[in-house]
């Protein structure tokens, strides 16, 4: 059963979108087997391993951050890989963005160690039922948005070199999922200290995460805290995805703790 916070998500993110892509949103909405794969990687990965949420309501989150990433690119009149290239239109490139971000952690429900291949494997036969659903009989559409959709989930940890904007969405997207209900769950399970902490704590830092129209550059990223041990998520996990991300010419990055200045980044 999906939580409440969990259907939040779903209704903003369908608030995003029109047309065929919410159709498709709809329909991983729904799938019992992507959600049974999104509980599991919660339960590996705070109940086993200690690490922060990585299940449904992770992966929605991600997913309401990549769309609106893409809707501030499209505004700004950015062009995806799918487009540019005539593979195919502005709505594969939205579905391939959505696929990608919803299914991006799945892996997680074998475990942490290259958990964005697991992902993939996992995702590849998913994604071939969705959207030979979606697009009946439209084997090269159904394809250019699979393997667009491949490639953010294995590129989101920056391990693996990412070149379209669709998959550079997914990196950025993910990194910016570090508010502190993140945290909030592994941090009542486990009290002891561990190697690893400083991303529980530096987590339960971050107050908000915002993705706005930037003012020089089409996309402004802003990070609030309430203490300084936050930078470390914006040093150390966002910027890093940031740099490897075919979007980063694209972003403006702010950071500061709440009555202080703000300071940026990029």
């Amino acid at each position: 059963m999906k939580s409440p916070l969990e259907l939040n998500l779903e209704k903003e993110l369908s608030g995003l979108l029109t047309g065929k892509a919410n159709e498709v949103a709809n329909l991983v909405f729904n799938d019992e087997e992507i959600h049974c794969y999104q509980e599991l990687a919660n339960t590996v990965s705070i109940k086993r391993l200690g690490f922060n949420d990585h299940g449904p309501v992770h992966m929605r989150k991600v997913t309401l951050n990549a769309m609106r990433m893409f809707n501030i690119l499209m505004d700004a009149k950015i062009q995806p890989n799918l487009v540019k290239e005539e593979i195919g239109n502005e709505e594969d490139s939205r579905i391939a963005v959505l696929l990608a971000a919803f299914l991006h952690d799945i892996g997680m429900s074998i475990g942490r160690q290259s958990h964005e291949i697991s992902s993939f494997i996992l995702a590849n036969n998913i994604l071939e039922r969705i959207l030979k659903t979606a697009f009946p009989g439209q084997l090269t559409r159904q394809i250019a948005v699979k393997t667009t959709a491949l490639e953010g989930i294995m590129g989101h940890m920056t391990h693996h070199a990412v070149h379209s904007l669709e998959a550079g969405i997914i990196l950025i997207a993910d990194g910016c999922d570090m508010e502190k209900g993140r945290a909030r769950i592994p941090m009542l399970i486990n009290q002891e200290s561990r190697v690893g902490d400083i991303h529980k704590y530096s987590s339960s830092a971050v107050e908000r995460v915002s993705l706005e129209r930037g003012e020089e550059k089409p996309l402004k990223i802003t990070v609030e805290m309430s203490a300084s041990v936050g930078f470390f998520q914006v040093e150390e996990v966002l910027i890093g995805k940031i740099m490897a991300s075919t979007v980063k010419k694209y972003i403006e990055l702010y950071a500061f703790v709440t009555g202080r200045d703000v300071k940026r980044y990029i």
